[in-house]
């Protein structure tokens, strides 16, 4: 089609699952060799991100570390027209890019406009051929994405009404669709979701789920969307009590609550109904999953530096003293040694939502 209309493509078929900074090396080759002047990232999450990684040191240089979080990147890159065929990721209306630093298996969150494509087609016929665990993984995700957008401390009018239209979609259709992939009205409502969760996150940010994901998912080798769905009813019982209205919010988009119902009694359902979707979708514990405990806990204060340093948990609703800029603990000697030892609260936090996620 690209050839019909004049052009002069040329495919880099070399991306992976979960990118990483060593896969992007061939592709900066193939788009330097044909000269490229756009790029087209056509797939799941992977290869969009690809692709804005690309477009970024195609025309800037260097590496990859350098553009991590919280740097913010405001170009210039090349343009990339993003092409989905998974419903979960929203990387094709969002201004980040996950890259896996092959060095040390941090997951990097990389942000800023120079990120965001120039157009995106959003066809739910892509996804028609979708198997149902991918089907799962990238629902949840998108759930999740919607979530933490309302949730979040960066909230605002514009994201709120796409996360809420998203999340009860979402709930909705993703039971319909994961029993049958097949169902062309299923796969249209949640194409049409997970971009509308895309652009909520996007404006909005991630939190506490997200940042806790992609350490597990960089050093376990779990995929982003079921990293999501096994972190995502603990973390949200643990966050609920900071934002009880607007879990409830969720609960009553979701269709678990009513309107009547009060915001405590909404926010609890919440939780259940998440609990209870992840059970109905199959989505693994990290035990069930095959995720050794003595390994979990021995990487667990590198995964906590590495969700910290993305920055999403600090837009959590129950924002915890760890999660605090290293400059404000860095005032208190006592403070940082508190931080750094996790001991008092810290450590009753970090050890709940360990012990959690992992069971």
């Amino acid at each position: 089609m690209l050839e019909d209309a004049g052009l002069q493509p040329r495919l880099f078929a070399g991306t992976v699952p979960d990118p990483t900074t060593d896969s992007l090396g061939a592709g900066l080759t193939v788009l330097r060799e044909h000269a490229a002047d756009s790029l087209i990232g056509f797939g799941g999450g992977s290869p969009v991100d690809t692709a804005k990684a690309l477009g970024l040191l195609g025309v800037q240089g260097g590496r990859m570390r350098g553009y991590k979080a919280p740097h913010m990147n405001l170009g210039p890159a090349l343009p990339v027209i993003a092409v989905p065929t998974t419903a979960g990721s929203g990387s094709e209306a969002t201004q980040f890019t996950i890259i896996t630093d092959s060095a040390t298996d941090e997951k990097m969150l990389c942000s800023g406009p120079a990120f965001l494509p120039v157009a995106a087609v959003v066809d739910f016929e892509l996804t028609l051929s979708m198997p149902s665990r991918l089907t799962a993984g990238t629902g949840v995700d998108a759930l999740t994405q919607a979530v933490e957008a309302y949730v979040s401390r960066k909230a605002n009018p514009l994201s709120d009404g796409l996360a809420l239209n998203a999340i009860r979609t979402i709930g909705h259709y993703l039971r319909r669709v994961y029993a049958y992939g097949g169902d062309s009205e299923a796969r249209e409502a949640m194409m049409l979701a997970v971009t509308q969760a895309g652009i909520a996150f996007s404006n909005a940010s991630v939190a506490l789920v997200h940042g806790m994901s992609r350490p597990i998912g960089a050093h376990f080798h779990v995929a982003h969307g079921l990293s999501n769905a096994m972190l995502f009813p603990a973390v949200t019982a643990f966050s609920v009590p900071a934002a009880e209205s607007r879990y409830a919010d969720c609960a009553r988009a979701l269709g678990v609550a009513a309107d009547g119902d009060g915001d405590a009694l909404a926010a609890g359902r919440f939780v259940e109904a998440l609990r209870d979707l992840c059970e109905d979708l199959e989505v693994p514990t990290p035990r069930a999953h095959g995720i050794d405990k003595d390994e979990w806990f021995r990487l667990s204060p590198l995964m906590a530096e590495q969700a910290l340093a993305s920055g999403s948990p600090a837009k959590t609703p129950l924002c915890p003293p760890w999660t605090r800029s290293r400059t404000s603990t860095r005032r208190s000697t006592a403070e940082g040694r508190r931080v750094r030892n996790g001991d008092g609260h810290n450590s009753q936090i970090r050890a709940r939502i360990r012990d959690e996620t992992h069971d």
